[in-house]
């Protein structure tokens, strides 16, 4: 793994409040409907993506999750932008505006989505890793769901085949408390999510997921495991939501008073007191990114709002072709 450094805090620094300015945008414009449909944010969560990111090798290494998917792709390079737009459901989105909140995608940038079916990004993230596998490419699959996903069948045969043919794949759940409105504790006997993986032999654990320093040598670990042909990896990061499952939740499920407590350890929080106590920057020097980055999602805002929404015959464009479909003739 690459030394953390510096350099590394200011980066986390920057990209968790951009992350975390970027939903709260996002937030505020859902409520005056710019943005439709289900809304899952990722606030709380951010040292899970930093620190994987500075684990991962950005030029062949992929990533994939499940529908609370926003600044993932940001974080693997695409524009921030284009992730708003697309949630706008404008022409300039990364889809061109047909996949919105849930499915954001960039083949380019190696992000795989986006997937609105619980679970359903298991098997693929296992079919990745098979790929890379198959065709004798150095890269690894990092696949990421929910702790409500992991019920799911298709994690049990995924976990089956990835150990059978020693997959490059990291399956990581990120453990944030609630599969929607249900804690764990009421799903399940055992609470220790990460020992799934022992049923198949595994490698796996549980991972502070609030320090991105602990999750970057953890995901680092994992990582070169499978690139070094030592198979798949099962990691819980145990994590928290400040906002609810999706902007429609109410949580009645849990109290104020115990997200205030999970606040009390905000990954961008503890960065910053790492910065301010070895002198890494200044008070001032931190506002100054604060303004950097609130000019940035006010950029993205505005590039979303003057887009243009897609034309009509987009809908035609953007699905399978057949030459001698007789049915279809508005080319």
């Amino acid at each position: 793994m690459e030394k953390i450094t510096k350099e590394t805090y200011l980066k986390w620094y920057e990209d968790m409040l951009f992350w975390r300015k970027f939903e709260d945008k996002l937030a505020a414009v859902y409520i005056q409907q710019k943005v439709r449909g289900f809304l899952h944010l990722y606030n709380g969560q951010e040292a899970v993506l930093a620190g994987a990111l500075h684990a991962m090798d950005l030029t062949k290494d992929r990533m994939l999750t499940a529908y609370r998917n926003h600044v993932q792709p940001i974080g693997m390079g695409v524009d921030p932008k284009k992730v708003m737009a697309e949630l706008y459901g404008k022409v300039t989105g990364t889809s061109k505006g047909m996949g919105g909140s849930m499915h954001i995608f960039s083949k380019e940038h190696r992000f795989y989505g986006g997937h609105g079916i619980v679970g359903g990004q298991i098997p693929l993230g296992a079919g990745l890793a098979f790929a890379d596998k198959y065709f004798k490419r150095d890269s690894v699959t990092l696949c990421y769901m929910g702790d409500g996903a992991v019920r799911q069948g298709s994690l049990h045969e995924s976990f089956n085949l990835a150990m059978l043919w020693q997959l490059p794949v990291v399956f990581v759940c990120e453990n944030n408390g609630y599969a929607m409105g249900t804690s764990v504790a009421r799903t399940s006997h055992s609470t220790d999510i990460w020992k799934l993986g022992l049923g198949y032999e595994m490698p796996c654990g549980p991972v502070d997921g609030m320090d991105p320093v602990t999750v970057a040598k953890e995901m680092s670990k994992a990582i070169e495991r499978a690139r070094s042909g030592g198979g798949p990896t099962f990691l819980e990061m145990k994590t928290y939501r400040y906002r609810g499952h999706s902007m429609s939740d109410a949580q009645h499920y849990r109290t104020k008073d115990e997200v205030e407590e999970y606040k009390k350890i905000d990954p961008i929080s503890q960065v910053k007191e790492v910065i301010l106590d070895k002198k890494y920057a200044t008070v001032e020097e931190l506002k100054e990114i604060d303004k950097e980055v609130k000019k940035r999602v006010s950029e993205c805002e505005k590039f979303a709002e003057e887009s243009d929404y897609p034309p009509v015959n987009q809908l035609y464009d953007v699905v399978y072709d057949q030459e001698d479909y007789p049915f279809v003739q508005h080319k």
